[in-house]
């Protein structure tokens, strides 16, 4: 499925500073430029992500949550959050599943977008993050049916948040995606957007490889360049209408 809408408001959650930007960040800046809310949950803040003689993880925990907040202007998001988690050794506990629902039913969005916990093995040369994994299982865990159930994590309310269920995931990945957004309009912001990860990007230059993948994806497509997704619905068109006044085109 290749057609586009745009939704009223979409949250990603991941686990580390620069991986919205190679999984996604096209598709967010497409979708902020039509008018989408969007807001990031980082579950760590990848302080042990930068291997450098006398780094210490508080340092590097400051150094890249700044980037990542440079990398989220670029694509216009301004609502990010850092759960800051243990970086290398997160797991999809049930206190980090609370967190994740705070997010989701404080910022309440239509669509989830979060890895996909079942890849591990990741092409020939590389093995899929454990903490990668733990993240996108803990983000679809509490995306449903935590999220909308009002008896789970019901002091939640305290704080003035209410269940709310998300209208759709869309789980980023190289397996069984059947929806492809045509990015060539904001690939080079994804690139920027990459790039203010100076501490991860060193002296590597990520356009040609990032232009060569997107082309990949978006090949027999008519798209120049693509990012998939795997999309579950979990509120039909009917129903979010009654919740929302209003009916999204379906994918």
């Amino acid at each position: 499925m290749n057609n586009f809408y745009t939704p009223e408001s979409a949250m990603v959650i991941v686990a580390h500073p620069d991986d919205i930007e190679f999984s996604c960040a096209g598709t967010i800046a497409r979708w902020v430029q039509t008018g989408t809310r969007v807001a990031y949950v980082l579950c760590t803040s990848g302080e042990v992500g930068i291997a450098e003689a006398g780094m210490t993880r508080e340092k590097a925990a400051e150094i890249r949550e700044k980037e990542q907040l440079a990398a989220a202007e670029v694509v216009g998001v301004k609502d990010v959050t850092f759960l800051r988690e243990p970086d290398g050794m997160l797991q999809p506990t049930l206190e980090l599943r609370k967190k994740i629902v705070r997010e989701i039913r404080r910022f309440k969005p239509e669509i989830v977008i979060c890895g996909d916990p079942t890849i591990v093995w990741a092409g020939d040369t590389y093995i899929n993050h454990p903490d990668h994994r733990a993240a996108a299982t803990a983000a679809l865990d509490a995306t449903f049916p935590a999220a909308g159930q009002p008896n789970l994590f019901e002091e939640l309310a305290d704080e003035e948040i209410t269940a709310h269920k998300p209208r759709k995931v869309y789980v980023t990945g190289w397996n069984g995606t059947d929806l492809f957004v045509n990015i060539e309009d904001t690939i080079e912001l994804k690139i920027a957007a990459l790039r203010a990860h100076k501490s991860q990007m060193k002296d590597w230059d990520p356009e040609p490889r990032i232009k060569e993948w997107a082309a990949e994806r978006g090949q027999g497509k008519e798209m120049a360049y693509a990012e998939g997704f795997r999309v579950v619905t979990l509120v039909t068109d009917e129903d979010w209408e009654k919740t929302n006044g209003r009916v999204l085109p379906e994918d």
